[in-house]
């Protein structure tokens, strides 16, 4: 096991790489326990559960919204959860998203922590604080910055996920080594397959590599109005791509990813061999590189980016792979390239 901390200004958050789900109990309080975890979650793993007041939701991008946090807040109100309980979500990033906005806004903070099941959630949504829901279709719109006490990234956990999920976890991985680790991208072109077969050693070194590059750029900046907005990679496009298209997070994001690549191509910042070297181990990960057929509606959604600031958006170029930068543009100049790349 390798433990991480982010200290910021909302508290210590411990993530636990290689931990148990078995081993929960030890990191709760002597209180009250609510559990929030989804249905699959809860089939699979409640006989390994500690004592807790079980609160289950549904599977799937449809559940995260405004109406799922009322729901589970009427039901801390019933169970009578006060300021002293403590919240755990147990599944993947949408449970993490619900419980750590839930347990931050109700009686306007009960301590929580997650035990993160995904890859996807491991390397991303359980780690640094970011806690929300959607708002139409639109994501993640509403929510709070809140740091969990504690995250349990359980390896094991990974071997029941279906393939495209463990894809979209790869993706991310992919992501903190483009804007931050050459060396791991590196490590990912070669150990790509074993990667796939979720061989542990390969796993937990991009686990933890990606758990340390997060934590990193959360604890500089939390809130997101610097070197964190380097995370946002390939996320403009690809949260359009979600909405549109619904296939997933992360294979989203590989698609962003690569128009982002072929954005920095165009400004000079990097050469067609790399953007060929993103798009191969893309395609080796078994994630999409191909915007498709959506590409007029995909561009009108990232208009709604919540990144957009009036006319502009902060966009996440590469200098090279390995190293990122942000730089405050215009949506129209995203627009006009998108469009002379994308729609023939």
């Amino acid at each position: 096991m390798e433990t991480f901390n982010i200290h910021c200004h909302s508290g210590l958050s411990s993530i636990h790489v290689g931990e148990s789900l078995k081993n929960l109990e030890n990191y709760l309080p002597d209180s009250q326990t609510f559990i929030i975890t989804d249905e699959n979650i809860k089939k699979y793993y409640q006989k390994i559960f500690p004592k807790g007041t079980i609160i289950t939701i549904g599977t799937g991008e449809g559940i995260k919204t405004l109406a799922t946090i009322e729901t589970i807040l009427k039901q801390l109100l019933h169970h009578s959860c006060d300021r002293s309980s403590f919240i755990v979500g147990i599944g993947g990033g949408i449970v993490c998203d619900i419980a750590g906005f839930a347990a931050s806004v109700f009686l306007r903070g009960v301590n929580f922590g997650f035990v993160s099941t995904s890859l996807l959630s491991q390397v991303d949504a359980g780690v640094g604080g970011k806690n929300g829901v959607n708002l139409d279709s639109y994501k993640n719109m509403v929510g709070v910055f809140n740091q969990p006490e504690f995250v349990i990234c359980d390896l094991e956990l990974l071997n029941t996920l279906p393939k495209n999920e463990i894809s979209n976890g790869f993706a991310e991985i992919v992501k903190h080594a483009l804007i931050f680790d050459a060396g791991l991208f590196d490590f990912i072109e070669k150990n790509s397959q074993k990667a796939l077969c979720l061989d542990y050693e390969t796993i937990f070194k991009l686990v933890a590599d990606s758990v340390n590059i997060k934590s990193q750029l959360v604890q500089k900046d939390e809130k997101e109005s610097n070197e964190r907005r380097k995370l946002n990679f390939g996320h403009t496009i690809g949260h359009a791509i979600e909405k549109i298209e619904k296939p997933g997070h992360g294979r989203a994001v590989a698609r962003g990813m690569v128009a982002a690549a072929k954005f920095s191509q165009a400004r000079h910042l990097i050469n067609q061999q790399a953007v060929s070297r993103i798009c191969s181990l893309l395609i080796d990960l078994n994630l999409p590189t191909v915007l498709g057929d959506n590409a007029k509606q995909i561009i009108r959604a990232a208009g709604k980016d919540k990144k957009k600031q009036g006319s502009d958006l902060f966009y996440v170029f590469l200098e090279q792979i390995g190293k990122a930068r942000v730089e405050k543009i215009s949506f129209a100049e995203m627009n006009t390239f998108m469009t002379s790349v994308f729609i023939k």
